[in-house]
């Protein structure tokens, strides 16, 4: 019995011991935040003192335009998930997008809170900071959850509500994402603090797309960089650990004229969910783009900027 308990002993060292080997080869320290905006940054980039973070937004196109459409980026995403569409609507209207507390450039928040009520009173907080008084609110995803329960709460402060592809109801029967999948499974997930391989997150990309051929090396890079921008990751997985509140009932009571774009083969909120919204926002369009997937706006961006443009105009 001594032997075995022995044994036991010995083969536990060596899976721990292996284990460590394992983290220490693999492992990689984050980003400075100051390093990334030397390599990511643009002319149009600006950073905004704002609830103890620097927030990185772009204000381009028309500046004389009194509402301007905001951008909501995605789950583990950045403003530049926006670049197609401000490049095809910037002549027609003023586009301001951001990297959300959490991701990107702006990094985690102070308070290390991240709930529907975190990001709308943010988003409140950056546009009264803008002087921006009434805008159409756009997102994508998790960035569609906030624009929508924005909206919920100050609905006199949006004209017009763009939901692409947007996070709300319960999903089911979704393939999902490999780096979600991992992020989300309990205690595995706290490898990601240390381990943020290429390979995971190109065939992270690779799940939300429908042609797959879409993503290439840059972006691969661009979305490793500033995952492991310093704090990013502690911030994704204690978002992914929490979760976020669900209350699809306050869909109901939006009244704010409402367009939905959704791709037909998304992955990750399958296209189901799309005539949710339609059903309970009485004041709504639904447009289902063929062989797109989870980022219309990425995959399909002129079809999307020109269905918008149409909205909006």
């Amino acid at each position: 019995m001594k032997k075995i308990v022995r044994y036991l002993v010995i083969f536990l060292l060596s899976v721990i011991v292996i284990f460590v080997i394992f983290i220490a080869l693999l492992a990689e320290k984050d980003i400075p935040v100051e390093q990334l905006k030397t390599k990511y940054c643009t002319a149009a980039s600006q950073f905004m003192p704002l609830m103890g973070m620097q927030v990185h937004y772009r204000d381009e196109g028309i500046p004389t335009d009194t509402l301007p459409l905001v951008l909501l980026h995605g789950m583990s995403s950045s403003l530049n998930t926006w670049d197609s569409i401000v490049y095809f609507m910037k002549d027609k209207k003023r586009l301001i997008s951001l990297d959300l507390p959490a991701f990107g450039l702006t990094g985690p928040n102070p308070e290390n809170e991240y709930s529907f009520d975190y990001y709308t009173r943010f988003l409140d907080s950056f546009l009264l900071r803008l002087g921006v008084h009434r805008c159409i609110v756009v997102g994508n995803s998790l960035g569609g959850g906030i624009a929508w329960h924005f909206t919920s709460r100050y609905p006199e402060k949006v004209k017009q509500l763009i939901l692409i592809d947007a996070s709300g109801y319960p999903v089911t029967n979704a393939k999902g994402s490999l780096g979600f999948t991992i992020a989300s499974t309990p205690i595995i997930n706290n490898l990601l603090l240390y381990i943020t391989p290429r390979s995971l997150v190109r065939k992270s990309l690779q799940g939300i797309y429908y042609n797959q051929q879409r993503v290439t090396d840059a972006q691969v890079e661009r979305f490793h960089d500033v995952a492991i921008s310093k704090g990013n990751r502690a911030a994704a997985l204690a978002i992914f650990k929490k979760g976020f509140e669900k209350d699809p009932q306050k869909i109901k009571h939006i009244r704010t004229s409402t367009l939905i774009i959704w791709g037909d083969h998304d992955g990750l909120i399958p296209v189901s969910n799309a005539f949710l919204f339609q059903k309970d926002i009485p004041s709504s369009r639904l447009e289902i783009l063929k062989d797109v997937g989870h980022v219309p706006m990425e995959e399909a961006p002129q079809l999307t900027a020109r269905i918008i443009a149409s909205f909006v105009q």
